[in-house]
């Protein structure tokens, strides 16, 4: 197991089928003195709404890729796990979005992780940083 930073984030909304409001999250956090951004984002993919999560570092690209993390969701036996770079906070979040370089979550799988009646979102993303040697 690598040296590395952990998190754990909820993401609560009352309403999902708001996708509409573009309805985005973002929070900041310190590991090996550096920051990185944790992005949580509904948007539409085609007709589709989605969800997205993923990090982007406090740096340029070549500081940038000295770093990998992983992001992980899920719920009733089943989890998404995405592993990647984080992207310099040099491209901007649309960039990095529209590339779909990170944690893609279907709407239906979203609210299926949420439980329940299917009428609010809540999703616990797990993430973890560590450093390339």
């Amino acid at each position: 197991m690598h040296d590395g930073c952990t998190f754990n984030h909820r993401y609560v909304k009352t309403n999902p089928h708001e996708v509409e409001n573009a309805t985005w999250m973002l929070t900041v956090f310190n590991c090996f003195g550096r920051q990185f951004c944790l992005h949580f984002e509904a948007f539409q993919l085609g007709m589709a709404p989605v969800y997205m999560a993923f990090l982007r570092f406090m740096g340029d690209d070549n500081e940038a890729k000295k770093f990998s993390y992983s992001l992980e969701v899920g719920a009733n036996g089943r989890k998404l796990i995405w592993q990647g770079i984080p992207r310099s906070i040099r491209d901007s979040h649309r960039k990095v979005r529209d590339s779909q370089d990170g944690l893609v979550i279907q709407r239906n799988l979203a609210l299926y992780f949420s439980g329940g009646d299917r009428q609010e979102l809540k999703l616990r993303v797990t993430g973890r940083i560590w450093k390339e040697e």
